[in-house]
């Protein structure tokens, strides 16, 4: 496969917050929804829930297309937000949020899946990223969709940013997932053999009424229904840039390898997939900070010493898709900690003066709508004392 077969585009969701209370921002001016929207007609969507909303850069052939699609529109979209003394964060789950206080987007496709959802979708107050990655072939994309379960555990610890729950600590690195499993149709895909199999479980439940059409699966990777790319979906909204462009590069990467390479993962087994949710958990539990369960050597291996092999074999890609920086960022994630670190670390600082744990929580809002605007990382200083 030629290097412009895995063009990408990369999509983040973010929180809108009211700027005096940090509190979630439970209905949305039109006004701000207008603005926004003149400023990126092109790049702008809504979500289910007023108080979210996703972009999306165009097609990338590089990085650093996404880089200024991304700072551009981060950026934008912040100081639109504070014109209407709201704030702009980039994470899994909002600190302090309150699901059952929320409010539907007014549209027909969400009209639908509130009906069915019922009280789950009142629930998914969740952000997430989301890369696509073009692989033209179908059956080579479905092969790649299965072969890549192995991976997801690592991408999913990178990207950590829901410790909070409903003003709690959760006690998890990343708590997102565990609510939106709460869904239907969503954790890891089925081993399917082929194209065939994966086209004759979605062929029943369309045919069945069960779902429309392919966007009703919402499993942590899936074949695009729009697009002829695999779209990553296990990662957490990240809090940093610099985060994003890491993971999108390394899972650009890891989907290359993947067609390069079509025995890697070749005969995964159910135990094997057992074994990815369980690392699923794990990730979900401890980010950075605990292991992974590795199969061939029936043994827990740092997550750590997982990215450095996983790097080491992504070498030859990372040349030819010329992201070799934004991948060698994966490093500075271990290195400096997540976004979940650093909300935890803010948080303990914070609730230690006078204010207590509403202060922690205004401190943890202010930190991811400072981050979420200059997409940098800006963490010098702070300590990670409680981050895990």
């Amino acid at each position: 496969m030629a290097t412009s077969a895995y063009r990408f585009g990369i999509e983040e969701e973010y929180f809108l917050s009211e700027a005096e209370s940090r509190g979630i921002a439970r209905k949305i001016s039109p006004r701000f929804i207008e603005a926004a929207q003149a400023a990126f007609p092109n790049e702008l969507q809504s979500e289910m829930l007023q108080s979210q909303i996703e972009v999306m850069t165009p097609v990338c052939e590089n990085m650093a297309q996404a880089r200024l699609s991304l700072s551009r529109l981060r950026a934008g979209l912040a100081a639109i937000a504070r014109d209407h003394d709201m704030l702009l964060l980039a994470c899994g789950t909002h600190p302090t949020a309150a699901w059952s206080r929320q409010r539907a987007t007014e549209a027909k496709r969400y009209d639908g899946i509130m009906r069915d959802l019922q009280m789950l979708g009142s629930r998914n107050q969740l952000c997430g990223l989301h890369v696509h990655v073009e692989v033209p072939d179908e059956d080579l994309r479905i092969g790649i969709m299965v072969r890549m379960l192995p991976f997801l555990p690592l991408l999913l610890a990178l990207s950590t940013s829901s410790p909070f729950w409903q003003g709690r600590r959760t006690g998890l690195m990343g708590y997102r997932l565990c609510a939106y499993a709460e869904l239907p149709r969503t954790g890891l895909p089925e081993l399917f053999t082929s194209a065939a199999d994966y086209r004759a479980y979605i062929d029943t439940m369309v045919a069945s009424g069960t779902i429309r059409d392919t966007s009703f699966v919402w499993w942590s990777i899936r074949p695009s229904e729009k697009h002829p790319t695999l779209e990553l979906r296990v990662a957490d909204s990240c809090t940093r840039l610099d985060d994003t462009l890491a993971i999108a590069a390394l899972y650009r990467c890891l989907v290359r390898h993947l067609a390069r390479k079509p025995d890697l993962n070749g005969r995964l087994t159910a135990a094997s997939r057992a074994i990815a949710a369980e690392n699923i958990w794990r990730a979900q539990r401890y980010g950075l900070h605990g292991g992974f369960v590795c199969e061939a050597r029936r043994a827990m291996r740092p997550v750590g010493e997982v990215l450095e092999e996983v790097l080491a074999m992504l070498g030859e890609d990372a040349a030819a898709l010329g992201c070799g920086a934004d991948l060698a960022a994966c490093r500075g994630i271990v290195a400096g900690g997540t976004s979940a670190d650093m909300q935890l670390a803010i948080f303990e600082e914070a609730r230690a003066g006078s204010g207590g744990q509403e202060a922690g929580m205004r401190a943890v809002v202010d930190w991811l709508a400072a981050q979420t605007r200059a997409g940098g990382n800006g963490d010098a200083g702070i300590s990670m004392r409680g981050a895990a």
